[in-house]
């Protein structure tokens, strides 16, 4: 009878195939359900936080009523689907006194799956790029969910020329002239303080670059609302609009924007705002809430999170994040005041 547990429960786990192949509403909702059923047995703590809730699991047949685990169990629990052992564990960064989350990740190539199948479909083959990441404070720390992608993209572009830059802005700006020389496309991925600090001492004028903004200030600066960060960026660098990445630590998946801080998720994550005094239910699309986020990349851990982020979803499932609740910690993502 074990054995035949066992089976059972492997076979109703929902697999990539499954996950990185949803092209419409429909898949998107079937697969839902389906990770929900798996986690909600299988997720000690996520388990336990619907019984508190006195929700019946298996009474749960749309994605309106499933419950969203508050991130700050990340920091306190761990928050894990599988009984593998963990391959990897991503931390926040924070600042001193404050408790980081953890995400530990039983199988990695979920996540590189998920982060390279995102960026194919928003930006196309990997290989057509030269990457230069601009991340000082995620280098100098260890587990970081960023620097894990930023290498992969880095190493997967192929190119000589991609690379990481700590404090050397000098030798950044020497690349990027050579890349604009060679008219070659650029991805410059960059968290926010350090952009600043680059084009304070060498602006450039280079419209065809993408420059994708991963974060806030960290600390490191003044906050500043997106408006502004963006058109300084722009003239900085001499381009039209600034990216922007969407993702944190309890994540696998990412988000993106092309500009105007307006994000779009890959076809395995959502975005549904929560109304910021009932937690339990749901706004509809163009008014402000509280950001709950469906990644299905997440199926080791938690796919079903509530942040402590502010947003507005708009009817094509696009998305903008316009601040955080007050009180909540300081984010390593992209938790800039619009």
């Amino acid at each position: 009878m074990a054995g035949h547990l066992i089976i059972f429960a492997v076979m109703n786990k929902p697999g990539k195939e499954q996950i990185f192949s949803i092209n419409n509403d429909a898949e998107f909702n079937r697969a839902v359900i389906d990770v929900f059923s798996y986690q909600a047995e299988h997720n000690i703590v996520y388990k336990e936080f619907l019984s508190g809730l006195n929700v019946d699991a298996a009474s749960v047949n749309k994605v309106s009523s499933i419950p969203f685990l508050p991130v700050e169990f990340f920091k306190s629990q761990a928050v894990v689907t599988s009984h593998d052992d963990i391959e990897v564990t991503f931390t926040s960064s924070g600042t001193t006194g404050i408790i980081t989350s953890c995400h530990h990740v039983a199988d990695v190539s979920w996540y590189v799956e998920s982060f390279r199948k995102a960026f194919g479909l928003f930006y196309g083959d990997i290989k057509n790029y030269t990457v230069l990441a601009l991340l000082p404070s995620y280098l100098e720390r260890e587990g970081s969910s960023l620097i894990y992608m930023a290498e992969d993209l880095i190493k997967q572009s192929n190119n000589p020329d991609s690379g990481f830059y700590l404090y050397n802005h000098a030798d950044l700006f020497h690349q990027l002239k050579k890349q604009q020389e060679l008219k070659r496309p650029t991805l410059l991925l960059g968290v926010t303080f350090a952009l600043l600090n680059f084009i304070e001492l060498y602006p450039i004028d280079f419209p065809e670059l993408i420059v994708m903004e991963t974060g806030g200030m960290k600390g490191r600066r003044k906050e500043m609302i997106r408006d502004e960060l963006h058109a300084t960026l722009c003239q900085g660098f001499g381009v039209s609009a600034i990216h922007s990445e969407y993702g944190m630590t309890e994540l696998l998946s990412q988000a993106y924007s092309k500009g105007e801080g307006v994000f779009n998720c890959p076809p395995w994550m959502r975005i549904i705002t929560r109304d910021p005094n009932d937690p339990l239910s749901l706004m509809e699309t163009g008014k402000t809430g509280g950001v709950n986020i469906i990644d299905l990349a997440n199926i080791n851990s938690c796919s079903f999170i509530a942040t402590q982020d502010l947003g507005k979803v708009y009817a094509d499932g696009s998305f903008e994040i316009l601040g955080r609740f007050d009180n909540s910690d300081i984010r390593g993502c992209n938790l800039l005041i619009a």
